[in-house]
């Protein structure tokens, strides 16, 4: 279906009231998913009979209608207007290019000067580019936190996924006509969506400084303060392994979720937190130890494994000791709800450990069986580190709620993106839905096995932001989406 852009400014300002109007209605709190998006702008074509060309051009607006009271709670100072190279009159232009964009010499021969204008005198950073490749980098570094951006709608599909996944606050204006040379654009929609400002503003989180300082807990200083003195091989063991390689997702995870929906917002992570993020690592170390062992695995972390290093028996005493050392943990802290947590989380991730390793190779297997496994074994690992993050903050039973849902399919998603080494393997030592797949579909070749198989992560990857809808904390949401597309690697 070719794309329609509303031919008039008539009618394209009916149809952004339509839309904002829309979203406005629902009280939605960005960010939102694209297939969200998508549902929203199907039915508001619906509602109104509209084109259905038009579906890409209000997803658009729809996106501005939810992100304007957040992206207007954003100091001037902290955002950046983008504008693209192909507004400017190419015949006459008199700017200079270089890596970053266009140099602009302000000769008043297109809108770009008017516009970048109207930037400085409110104090926005402006840049004439193409592509929002240059703005996550900006919001990566800090240097801005909101984005007004105009460009062409073949360029906005392939930057909306970007936007959506880092949970970027952003208004696009679509650009009027297509081609990449002396396009049009509203101005007066720019600029009355410039200067928007509302009376409170905010300041975004910094999750780079929060897993600075999650990683600065794991310093041998930092770990001798809460851990048992390391004054026997068990105990150094444990405590280099502590050390020892790994993302150190599951305590990141939990201060930032703690930091997310903490009010007031903390200034410095309490003790307590951090004593709750060293006692998840304790158990997610543990647990890498014992399932070393299980699978004969030689190295970890390119290093070789505990059980090698110190043999079998010392590898499990050294995992038990771990065990112990994150229960005791979570005993001396003053939320005894955690260590239930948990206690439940230990017994479902060996009973998912149970069931992969009763399986023998060959075995045939259903979709739904290795399913469950990963709902037992990966699900609580991401799960129980969010849910602490959220009890200490004293957050509601109604988000615990979402973040089980939320858990389960991104675990899901996780181990479906790790089973796909399997595809060209005749037999593995592990239950895979690329082996459920193979009894299920006996003639399919590995790339139509692949295909179910990204078919699949994407389903779950859908799954788990589109779980994230009923949470009404920015922070949260934001930190979610984030940490979604990391963990998934996209």
């Amino acid at each position: 279906m070719d794309r329609v852009i509303p031919s008039t400014q008539q009618e394209r300002e009916r149809l952004r009231r339509l839309a904002h109007d829309f979203v406005s209605d629902k009280a939605l709190q960005p960010p939102v998913p694209l297939s969200d998006l998508e549902e929203l702008a199907t039915a508001l074509i619906k509602a109104y009979q509209l084109d259905e060309g038009l579906r890409d051009w209000l997803m658009v607006e729809l996106h501005n209608g939810v992100w304007l009271p957040m992206v207007a709670s954003i100091p001037y100072e902290r955002r950046l207007l983008l504008l693209p190279k192909c507004l400017r009159d190419s015949g006459r232009c008199e700017g200079e290019m270089d890596d970053l964009g266009l140099l602009c010499h302000r000769c008043g021969r297109c809108v770009i000067p008017d516009l970048q204008t109207l930037a400085d005198r409110h104090g926005v950073l402006s840049l004439v580019a193409e592509g929002f490749t240059s703005v996550i980098e900006l919001i990566r570094q800090h240097v801005v936190d909101a984005v007004i951006g105009v460009s062409c709608l073949d360029s906005l599909e392939k930057a909306f996924p970007l936007l959506v996944s880092h949970a970027v606050p952003g208004i696009a204006v679509a650009l009027n006509d297509g081609g990449c040379k002396d396009t049009h654009v509203d101005t007066d929609y720019v600029i009355e969506l410039l200067p928007q400002l509302s009376a409170e503003t905010i300041t975004l989180l910094d999750y780079d400084a929060i897993r600075e300082k999650v990683d600065q807990w794991f310093t041998p200083e930092a770990l001798a303060t809460v851990l048992t003195p390391a004054t026997d091989v068990t105990t150094r063991a444990s405590l280099a392994w502590m050390l020892s390689g790994g993302s150190r997702w599951r305590p990141f995870l939990l201060a930032a979720v703690y930091a997310a929906i903490c009010k007031p917002r903390p200034l410095v992570l309490p003790d307590e937190v951090m004593r709750a993020a060293v006692a998840v690592e304790c158990f997610h170390k543990a647990s890498l130890v014992h399932d070393d062992i299980q699978d004969q695995d030689p190295e970890r972390y390119g290093q070789p494994t505990v059980h090698i290093r110190y043999g079998e028996a010392m590898a499990i005493n050294i995992g038990d000791l771990l065990l112990g050392e994150g229960y005791r943990l979570l005993a001396s802290l003053q939320n005894k709800e955690l260590l239930g947590v948990v206690a439940r989380a230990h017994v479902s991730l060996c009973l998912g450990q149970g069931a992969e390793l009763a399986w023998q190779p060959g075995q045939k297997v259903t979709i739904d069986e290795v399913l469950q496994i990963f709902r037992q074994k990966t699900v609580p690992a991401f799960e129980v580190a969010l849910s602490l993050g959220l009890l200490s903050a004293g957050g509601s039973q109604h988000t615990a709620r979402v973040l089980h849902n939320y858990s389960e399919a991104l675990g899901i998603a996780y181990q479906l993106r790790d089973d796909l080494a399997d595809i060209y393997r005749e037999q593995t030592e592990k239950p895979s839905v690329v082996q459920a797949l193979r009894w299920q579909h006996p003639d399919a070749s590995d790339e139509d096995i692949k295909n179910e198989m990204t078919a699949l992560i994407e389903e779950y990857h859908t799954r788990a932001l589109t779980s994230l809808t009923e949470i009404d904390t920015f922070e949260l949401k934001r930190l979610m989406f984030q940490a979604t597309e990391k963990i998934l690697e996209r």
